[in-house]
């Protein structure tokens, strides 16, 4: 159990972060469920304007407690409902797979269209990667929940990346985990050349599909003759 990890002194602030974090959940949980249904209803508008949808699926979720306790502790913060709010961005989290790389900026554009979400934050991870060759376009936006006794802005996380990102990011996540972030050089080097060639291979999907659109046209234009 996570509580026996720390020492004595810690176990009464995890206590009362664990009843006061269940009040906060209710509202990261309604969070969630609006966050779901506005990029739904985005999504099928695109898809009826434009006959395309360029998703090939999304995932959701809160944050776990653990993960949140461990977080807090890893950043040296008191475990404190304050430190969850300002110090957590991702307790909410919704990812959006696509399929090709513009697909990315096309959602990107149009959660910016979106009236409901306030974006604050973009982290665009595909044109500057990470170090450890990660790629990904982030957005920090805060969602409105309308509640009993008002209306409070939340704030969530999405990610938005192409299906080889996400299999290369799956695929990081757990060689990482099986190291406890202590991974060697040689295994950090080989999973950056892979995320190379992840980029590589985004960019060849993508202009394979981009000529099957063209001979898709051109079949059109010669049965219109």
């Amino acid at each position: 159990m996570i509580k026996s990890l720390f020492p004595y002194e810690r176990r009464n602030m995890l206590e009362d972060l664990n009843e006061e974090f269940e009040i906060l959940k209710h509202e990261y949980t309604a969070a969630l469920k609006t966050l779901e249904t506005e990029i739904s209803i985005l999504l099928k508008d695109f898809e009826f304007q434009y006959k395309y949808n360029p998703v090939e699926h999304i995932k959701s979720r809160i944050k776990k407690y653990d993960s949140v306790v461990n977080k807090l502790v890893s950043r040296n913060y008191e475990l404190t409902v304050q430190n969850v709010k300002e110090h957590v961005h991702d307790m909410v989290g919704i990812r959006i797979v696509c399929s090709f790389l513009p697909d990315v900026y096309t959602i990107v554009h149009l959660l910016e269209s979106s009236k409901q979400l306030v974006i604050h934050k973009k982290k665009d991870y595909i044109s500057h990667p990470k170090d450890t060759g990660y790629s990904s376009y982030h957005l920090l936006v805060y969602v409105p929940v309308h509640l009993i006794n008002g209306v409070k802005m939340v704030e969530a996380e999405i990610q938005i990346r192409t299906l080889a990102m996400d299999f290369w990011a799956s695929l990081d996540h757990k060689i990482r985990y099986k190291f406890q972030g202590d991974i060697p050089k040689e295994i950090k080097d080989n999973m950056y050349k892979c995320a190379l060639d992840i980029s590589d291979l985004d960019h060849k999907m993508l202009i394979m599909n981009d000529k099957m659109q063209s001979f898709a046209e051109i079949n059109k234009m010669d049965e219109m003759i």
